[in-house]
């Protein structure tokens, strides 16, 4: 899934955070360990040196002793003066003893000799040999004149001589003695086990023994200053010296208390390397791995964090008109967008407040609503609170056009309905509409009013009303007033209240205003309660098929059931003025002009007016329903000579598929009453009679012409059972299938 801006902005300093705050650590820890690792080594070197300088100053210092207190003996003297030849076995013998003794006390390898200046004769590895005057003269100047100790160390081709001229404490020397060191001797007694550069310099500086795998560090002169720099006071220790290529190099060295010998080596940058290799490999493993999981860590906050976000983008509509490839500003352009489109569409709800206002007012007078969507509905259209209250409808009725023509109904019930608006305050009614052609309704609301103050209010406002259509206008309208009811829903039953409250204005007169309550006592309920409408649509079928004869006998069913269902005059006239009504809609629907004529007119009026129930079936047969069939049968001759033959195509062709005159009512989109009729007036048959006639002239000539069986003919026509087929065919023909096959086939 791709990820979006912010899911990066946490991620990456997250992640750039845990890996600075990783490899620092990691750094610091490299760096802690190399110091250790650098102190452990340095610390184990400074050992060693020390061990290495105690064990060569216990061998010198006792070299020294041996000597020096050879020097303070009888023999010593003698010795030294007696010029001894090669007779002088005794006093080569005892030198000789002597030195091995001493030889024996010193480090092993070490050459031993002792030269005598008084009878110059030296005795050195067993051999007795005798100086020249030059040699004298030349051993006068390097180890008497020229030195003010007794006792010091000089350096040879090969290696450190120890020279100690006897005796110690007088100025007057009477021999040397000598010890020689040679390089192989110190190698093997200062060897180190990792091979490390071993270096012995003493109080001058000067450079007395080195392992040479290291001349780099000697070759820098600030080596022979090291005596001076390290100090009296500091037996071991480290220090910092330039290479000859400037680079620092650390030794670790050990001072001699006794003859100022510095001893040092060279802590080896590689040695250390060495030693933290193990460690470096581990580090940079536990790194990846710190790494790893701080990738993870980030990746897992970043998605957290930006999950939210995510949901509500997901959550919001796409807008082609937000670019942005920021999420929060994507979701606040989104949200601003759904906020102007929520601003833009209250503004249109509220334009279009009235239209759904009025929805809902023929919604409740047509019962086209649930007590769960009233609530809804009202709550959106700003009536919050409708407990407690009771309401009234008031129909409000043109008497007459007056002298404006048909076409100005509209305007008038337009201004009607905006009179009623202004009239009635908002907060004691619902909107005003228009109900019909010539009948405006307001639903009124009334709260902490007893019945009696209701009738008062509803009063005053229906001769309002009356007064000022009157006034404006120049019409008179009449007003039908219902009973007092709690609840919206049962605004159905109330607006029929008030239609039929309005019934009474034909014998009250124009401008009336008429409470149901009022003609309830000869009223029982609503007028089309008991209104015959299963005679009615029979009746309008006859007429549709312009059947005078099935016209009359549909009617008079119909009068007799209006008087049958009238328990007052009133429930008859309610009940003509209805059927009037419906054949003016049948009339419109068919295309005739009967009751629209000018001599019809006052068709209602004479209807109402009498009191003979004859006379009144005389005038609907002969000024009314006659008339229109006459008319009707003339117009529709044509039309049911083409349906009914349009029918019988369809049995033609149809004959062996399932097939009913429902069917085919669906298909033509007629009533099958009504094409039963035209098509029974057309073949003088019924449809069933002739479906089946059709079915049984095709049986007989698949007898005659195939081989089908009696079964299979039946299951063709469309015969579930083969002896239903077989009695039809008996009836019809006066044999059985199989007999007229054999018939028909024998001649």
């Amino acid at each position: 899934m791709k990820k979006g801006i912010m899911f990066y902005k946490i991620f990456i300093p997250i992640l750039v955070l845990g890996i600075g705050l990783s490899i620092s650590f990691g750094i610091y820890i490299y760096f802690s360990t190399v110091h250790s690792v650098t102190d452990s080594i340095a610390t184990n070197k400074q050992t060693y040196m020390m061990q290495m300088r105690n064990n060569v100053e216990q061998k010198i210092r006792t070299i020294e002793y041996a000597f020096n207190t050879y020097s303070t003996t009888s023999s010593f003297s003698e010795v030294v003066n007696n010029p001894i030849t090669e007779r002088d076995f005794i006093a080569y013998r005892d030198v000789n003893t002597q030195l091995n003794y001493i030889a024996t006390m010193g480090l092993d390898g070490a050459k031993y000799s002792l030269i005598s200046l008084n009878q110059n004769w030296q005795i050195s590895s067993g051999r007795l040999t005798h100086l020249t005057a030059p040699q004298r003269e030349q051993l006068y100047r390097e180890y008497v004149d020229s030195q003010d100790q007794s006792l010091f160390w000089v350096k040879t081709d090969s290696g450190i001589r120890f020279v100690n001229t006897l005796p110690v404490f007088s100025t007057r020397k009477q021999a040397i003695a000598l010890s020689d060191i040679s390089a192989d001797t110190l190698n093997r007694t200062l060897h180190t086990e990792d091979n490390s550069p071993v270096f012995i310099l003493n109080r001058q500086g000067e450079l007395m023994y080195d392992t040479g795998n290291n001349a780099n560090v000697l070759a820098n002169g600030r080596v022979q200053e090291l005596p001076g720099t390290i100090g009296n006071d500091q037996s071991v220790g480290m220090l910092t010296l330039d290479d000859e290529a400037n680079k620092p190099v650390q030794l670790i060295y050990a001072k001699s208390a006794y003859n100022n010998w510095v001893y040092f080596t060279v802590l080896d940058p590689a040695e250390i390397a060495a030693a933290l290799q193990t460690t470096r490999y581990g580090l940079i493993a536990i790194e990846l791995v710190l790494i790893l999981l701080i990738v993870m860590v980030a990746y897992g906050i970043a998605l957290y964090f930006t999950k939210p976000i995510q949901q509500i983008r997901h959550s919001l509509p796409t807008a082609a008109h937000v670019q942005s490839k920021n999420e929060i500003e994507w979701i606040l352009s989104s949200i601003n967008h759904i906020l102007t489109e929520k601003q833009s569409l209250e503004t249109l709800i509220e334009a279009e407040q009235p239209q759904l206002e009025t929805q809902l007012v023929l919604n409740l007078f047509r019962n086209r609503i649930k007590a769960d969507e009233l609530e809804g509905q009202l709550a959106r259209l700003g009536y919050s609170r409708l407990d407690g209250r009771h309401y009234v409808t008031m129909l409000v009725q043109l008497d007459n056009l007056g002298k404006r023509s048909v076409a100005d109904r509209d305007v008038l019930m337009l201004a009607m309905n905006k009179i009623a608006e202004e009239l009635i305050p908002a907060e004691q009614r619902l909107l005003p509409i228009i109900l019909n052609d010539d009948t405006q309704a307001t639903i009124l609301m009334f709260s902490d009013l007893n019945e009696q103050e209701i009738r008062k209010q509803v009063i005053a406002y229906a001769k309002l009303m009356v007064r000022s259509v009157r006034d404006y206008l120049k019409l008179s309208v009449s007003v039908g007033i219902s009973r007092t009811y709690d609840s919206l829903l049962s605004s159905k039953e109330a607006v029929e209240m008030s239609k039929q409250a309005l019934h009474q204005r034909l014998n009250l007169g124009k401008e009336s205003i008429i409470f149901y309550e009022d003609i309830s006592n000869v009223v029982s309920g609503p007028v089309l309660l008991h209104y015959p409408t299963e005679l009615e649509a029979r009746l309008f079928d006859a007429i549709r098929l312009g059947d005078e004869e099935q016209v009359s006998s549909s009617l008079y069913p119909l009068m007799a059931a209006f008087m049958k269902k009238s328990r007052h005059s009133m429930d008859l006239e309610v009940m003509l003025v209805r059927l009037v009504n419906n054949l003016i809609q049948l009339e419109q629907l068919l295309g005739l002009e009967v009751l629209l004529t000018r001599d019809n007119q006052a068709l209602y009026h004479r209807l109402l007016s009498i009191r003979n129930p004859e006379e009144v079936e005389r005038i609907l047969v002969e000024q009314v329903i006659f008339p229109m069939v006459r008319s009707m049968k003339e117009k529709t001759s044509e039309q049911f000579r083409c349906l009914s033959e349009t029918i019988a195509d369809i049995v033609r062709q149809e004959y062996d598929r399932e097939l009913s005159l429902e069917m085919i009512g669906d298909r033509l989109h007629y009533n099958p009453n009504y094409l039963s009729s035209i098509f029974k007036k057309e073949y003088g048959t019924t449809f069933s009679d002739y479906l089946m006639s059709y079915r049984l002239e095709m049986a007989k000539k698949w007898l005659t012409e195939t081989d089908q069986t009696i079964k299979e003919i039946a299951e063709r026509l469309q015969y579930h059972n083969p002896q239903n087929f077989i009695r039809s065919f008996r009836k019809k023909e006066q044999v059985t299938p199989g007999t007229y096959r054999k018939m028909r086939q024998m001649t």
